[in-house]
């Protein structure tokens, strides 16, 4: 005599077969969230590292060459300031070197800055060294989500300073180092020091 399943037995399996698929969904469901997590923090500290590579290869290329402002003043080499003040201003601005061009050569000495604006680190270009009334910088976005960015330079006497160049100093002296302090909206804070060729 053939036997079947009772109506009892198969609401049993159904009910094991829902917990189980009730538990798997959930895992899968964690697993899933963690991984787009992870791929979250590895893109934040990837672009967190790109942005220093990027500023380490400003800096090393940095050159005592003074320049001349919209309005004939003499800017010194390296200019360093807690806060900026106008559109065009930076936090941290100096010249470099020319970027490496074509068959290996180096273009024209640039002056190029660094500033917080609207929660991201924002690189201005100006397009030539001594600039006239009408020269403008570009601004290129270098990194976002960030809460803050400040910055310190080191004299000859080994004392960090808030602004460069100091009052009375000779202007055309480039500090020991840059200290840079980046803060993450999402609350960390990342510091390198650079030092100047």
């Amino acid at each position: 005599m053939r036997r079947g399943f009772t109506l009892v037995e198969l609401l049993v399996a159904l009910a094991i077969f829902s917990v189980m698929s009730i538990v798997a969904y959930r895992g899968l469901s964690t697993l899933l969230d963690a991984r787009a997590q992870v791929e979250l923090e590895n893109r934040k500290w990837r672009n967190v590292a790109q942005f220093f590579s990027r500023m380490e290869n400003d800096l090393d290329a940095f050159r005592k060459r003074p320049v001349r402002s919209s309005a004939d003043l003499q800017l010194p080499p390296l200019t360093g300031n807690a806060l900026t003040a106008g559109e065009d201003d930076a936090q941290l601005t100096f010249t470099r070197g020319g970027y490496s061009g074509q068959e290996e050569k180096l273009t024209a000495p640039q002056r190029v800055g660094y500033r917080l604006r609207n929660g991201r680190v924002e690189i201005l270009a100006w397009d030539i060294l001594d600039q006239s009334p009408r020269s403008r910088p570009v601004a290129y976005p270098a990194l976002g989500e960030v809460a803050g960015f400040e910055l310190r330079y080191l004299d000859g006497a080994g004392a960090w300073q808030l602004r460069w160049p100091l009052p009375g100093q000779a202007t055309d002296m480039p500090p020991d180092a840059v200290e840079v302090s980046l803060t993450l909206q999402t609350g960390e804070v990342v510091k390198r020091i650079f030092s100047l060729p």
